[in-house]
């Protein structure tokens, strides 16, 4: 669960020796060691006794040897946000930062995210489950033209497409389905796109998100400097406080935990429909986490502190901390 407050840490000697994950072997490996290099420096900045590592089937074991103390988790997609490397870590009692277990597999699986949103009473764009059976012609009905496709348990817009006619359906489901057994279709909405981080319990300020592109994808994400970032975000103030408290029920509903990312979209009726909670947000020159927090006076080496805080939360608090 999210929970509150912060656990402060003044001293970088008592977080003892930290791994830092990033890397792995998922569709997002590029961008996690990217996430990676960054946090570590910053982590080095700060005087901490921090590591890069790059995890293979050993990882646990190396851990163990090493006599690392905890872990900063950069690993973006499947064995870094499914909960995997939290159970295995879990097992060794080492403590990470970040979702535990259920939270980072449900809010890695779209599908069951957008149920709990919904049980929830939270807003979020309708949608269908594809099948190998997919009828193109049932789909469309229901959802109208254009439709998103995406792969349920991908990160980073991996495997996703627009779909603009009946006949671009199946092949955005197939292509889809090469990342994931099971696709959605989802409505396409039509709005305003919004992400609102969120850190040890309190959501930071929101950023709106502009891009040029058909929606805001792979490389828009990372690579583009045509995407625009407001931060400010531009809404009054009132509402703002509206949808971080949206936000942070989403993250709470998912079991989400310590930091992470609420994204949604807004039309022109003010409500925020939600799309998914991101349990590790990339930490690169154009990612959205750092964007809010420095609208509150954290900086980028400050927010790596604190998103390390988070492993505390799971672990026994240092003497003296």
């Amino acid at each position: 669960m999210s929970g509150s407050g912060r656990v402060a840490i003044e001293h970088a000697d008592r977080f003892g020796k930290v791994a830092v994950l990033m890397g792995g072997r998922s569709a997002e490996r590029e961008i996690s060691l990217m996430t990676g290099e960054a946090v570590h420096a910053a982590l080095r900045r700060r005087g901490v006794d921090a590591h890069e590592i790059d995890p293979g089937e050993d990882i646990i074991q190396r851990l163990v040897s090493e006599r690392f103390d905890r872990a900063w988790i950069a690993l973006h997609g499947r064995g870094g946000e499914d909960g995997a490397i939290q159970g295995a870590l879990d097992t060794a009692g080492i403590p990470y930062t970040g979702s535990g277990v259920l939270g980072s597999a449900l809010c890695m699986d779209k599908l069951r995210s957008k149920k709990l949103f919904q049980a929830a009473g939270l807003s979020t764009p309708e949608f269908v489950v594809m099948t190998a059976a997919v009828d193109a012609e049932s789909v469309i009905e229901r959802l109208g033209l254009p439709v998103m496709v995406k792969p349920a348990c991908e990160g980073s817009s991996v495997g996703m497409a627009r779909v603009d006619s009946v006949a671009e359906l199946v092949p955005a489901w197939q292509e889809a389905a090469r990342y994931d057994t099971c696709v959605l279709a989802e409505r396409w909405f039509e709005g305003s796109e919004y992400s609102a981080p969120v850190l040890q319990g309190a959501a930071l300020p929101i950023v709106r998100i502009e891009t040029p592109r058909t929606f805001y994808d792979y490389e828009a994400k990372y690579f583009s400097d045509e995407t625009q970032y407001f931060c400010p975000c531009g809404l009054d103030a009132e509402l703002e406080r509206a949808c971080q408290q949206a936000a942070l029920a989403a993250f709470d509903v998912t079991s989400a935990g310590g930091w992470g990312r609420v994204d949604f979209m807004m039309g022109d009726d003010g409500k925020p429909s939600f799309l998914e909670v991101n349990t590790i947000p990339g930490m690169t020159s154009h990612s959205l986490v750092p964007m809010g927090a420095a609208q509150v006076g954290i900086d980028f080496d400050e927010l790596v502190w604190r998103v390390l805080e988070t492993s505390l939360q799971r672990g026994a608090m240092p003497d003296g901390a």
